[in-house]
């Protein structure tokens, strides 16, 4: 058995150390080839699962993964500064620290932009092409250049007052017959229209019979008094008859043959067509009553009525065209004639008279026609798309491309607009790019971001008063009652700590746990512990080297039950002090390690 055991263990040794020989051999191979693929400084190892956690050293994350290296070669992920955290239900909702909402959804930062411009306006906004994209966003130029609008209005057409005539008598009378009795009939100036009969008349035609009468007895009077008399005579009774409208060819009828008429002609003041006839044979009239209604249709006007936003673009004088329903193909050329000074108060529109020629009577009164008017161009006007404007009834705005993705607000003051154009007086400049699509998806990230710079600048003041608060005096700061058990002191650097004026009088040490805290460094010169009960505190592990127990009173100190095996003395000076009235009563020695401990000026034990 023994010999049996003897022979297997040398042959399982020699198995060993030749299976250890290979798998050296073949790690360093590994090792070797590994280099070679891998000759770069690996900086550090992230997690492959969470990047965002990173060790310096090989590790596995929580499902056993191993950290993925990176090496000092590839691209660091740049840093950017965070501005401000998002709500990610609610973008209008921030916060200037890392927070979570109602939810316990983490906010969402917001960065700066890496090439950001400090001198860039506020509510400028920085988007990436694929954003731009997705969002569909589309620019124009401003361009310098000609601006035409055209006001397009329903017109009426309707008589030419100019040339529009309403006859009324002068006199009383019946009128005994009618020349032109049809209305539609064309008639020319001076053409007789009716005879009336009237006794004002037949009286007014006797006295300049008898006036003429008496001028031709008297012509010969040596009196000249009396010959001008029966001239002026003469002359009235004429000018009477004239204001009756009596023709002049009757007039001279009857200074030649000195005979009455018993009716009188009223004949037509102007060419036109008869419109109206009022009056018929035998009927009484008076000056109220309308006979005839004549009007020359050879010109006529047509009244359309335009907005008060068109009314700029129009003025007299401007070229109008106008077809009609009535007369296909035909288009008819004219031009505005006035505009009128008040606005209908129901369609807030206004009215404009415009003129047209009709030589060939085709426009008819009261027929409706679409009028096109043409106003004058703009020269040199700075134009953009209208569609490029944010209208918010106050002011009106427009996002300015200031290089690829960047886009800046500005206000704009605007002129005419025609055409899906409009002219911009003040604001922006010609070549420069505007947005015309999706601009309010970029005014409302304008908006925010503007919002959210200026709460971050009222935040920043209100830090900036704070720190000329006066400092904090712990000397009337209440310890009591407060529990710092669970506190972790783990990774605590006590070495910048200073405990100087710390007055711990009051407080009750018994739920403290000082257990694990490295008391290495700490200066407890000058504390005062009077009073202090260190009654179950638990001092294992506790380094009191380098510690100055000068000064300290340990007067009246109760080390009962107190363990101080384990405990490190090395270095401490006990010179000075006054063991008298310690009571080392059940003290436990075992283990301490006094070596180096100074126990000089302590008086012999008598």
């Amino acid at each position: 058995m023994n010999k049996s055991v003897l022979i297997i263990a040398p042959i399982m040794l020699t198995v060993g150390l030749a299976g250890g020989y290979w798998f050296a051999t073949s790690n360093q191979v590994n090792k070797a080839s590994t280099t070679i693929t891998t000759d770069k400084k690996i900086l550090f190892y992230r997690n492959p699962m969470n990047p965002s956690v990173t060790s310096p050293i090989p590790a596995k994350d929580s499902m056993g993964m191993d950290y993925v290296p990176v090496f000092a070669e590839q691209e660091k992920p740049k840093t950017r500064k965070i501005l401000f955290y998002r709500s990610p239900m609610n973008p209008s909702v921030t916060s200037p620290t890392p927070t979570k909402d109602s939810m316990g959804m983490d906010y969402v930062p917001v960065y700066a932009e890496d090439d950001s411009d400090t001198e860039a306006p506020a509510g400028t906004v920085k988007i990436n092409g694929t954003m731009i994209q997705t969002i569909g966003v589309r620019t124009a130029k401003a361009v310098k250049t000609s601006l035409s609008h055209t006001v397009r209005a329903v017109g009426r057409v309707t008589y030419d007052e100019e040339h529009m005539v309403h006859l009324h008598p002068k006199i009383e009378g019946w009128i005994e017959h009618l020349n032109v009795d049809k209305t539609g009939q064309w008639v020319k100036k001076d053409t007789d229209l009716l005879s009336i009969y009237s006794p004002q008349l037949v009286s007014s035609q006797q006295e300049y019979i008898l006036a003429l009468s008496n001028l031709k007895a008297l012509e010969n009077s040596p009196i000249e008094d009396i010959r001008r008399g029966a001239e002026e005579l003469v002359a009235s009774s004429r000018e009477r008859l004239k204001l009756l409208d009596v023709p002049e060819h009757q007039l001279r009828e009857l200074q030649r043959n000195h005979k009455v008429k018993k009716s009188l002609h009223i004949h037509a003041p102007e060419d036109g067509i008869v419109m109206k006839i009022g009056a018929r044979e035998g009927q009484f009239v008076t000056p109220a009553t309308e006979i005839y209604m004549i009007s020359d249709l050879r010109k006529i006007w047509v009244y359309a009525d335009i907005y008060e936003y068109e009314l700029p673009w129009v003025k007299e004088g401007d070229p109008v065209e106008m077809q009609l329903a009535g007369i296909p193909g035909r288009t008819f050329k004219g031009h505005l004639a006035y505009i009128y000074p008040y606005a209908e108060s129901k369609t807030r529109t206004i009215k404009v008279r415009l003129v047209f020629d009709n030589k060939e009577l085709l426009l008819k009164p009261e027929m409706f026609a679409e009028v096109t008017i043409y106003a004058d161009k703009q020269m040199d006007a700075i134009v953009i798309p209208s569609e490029a404007v944010i209208r918010s009834g106050a002011r009106n705005q427009v996002f300015i491309v200031r290089e690829p993705g960047k886009f800046e607000p500005r206000l704009v003051t605007l002129g005419l607009e025609s055409n899906g154009k409009v002219i911009v007086l003040k604001g922006v400049n010609a070549g420069e790019s505007v947005v015309t699509s999706a601009q309010f998806l970029i005014d409302s990230e304008s908006k925010l971001r503007e919002a959210t710079a200026k709460m971050l600048d009222d935040v920043m003041g209100e830090k900036s008063v704070d720190t000329d608060k006066p400092s904090i005096n712990p000397e009337n700061m209440n310890h009591e009652g407060m529990n710092h058990e669970g506190m972790k002191h783990e990774g605590m650097n006590p070495e910048n700590m200073n405990h100087e004026g710390m007055k711990h009088e009051g407080m009750n040490p018994e739920n403290m746990n000082h257990e694990g805290m490295n008391h290495e460094g700490m200066n407890h010169e000058g504390m005062n512990h009077e009073g202090m009960n260190h009654e179950g505190m638990n001092h294992e592990g506790m380094n009191h080297e380098g510690m100055n127990h000068e000064g300290m009173n340990h007067e009246g100190m109760n080390h009962e039950g107190m363990n101080h095996e384990g405990m490190n003395h090395k270095g401490m000076n006990h010179e000075g002090m006054n063991p008298e009235g310690m009571n080392h009563e059940g003290m436990n020695h075992e283990g301490m390690n006094h070596e180096g401990m100074n126990h000089n000026a302590q008086g012999d034990k008598k």
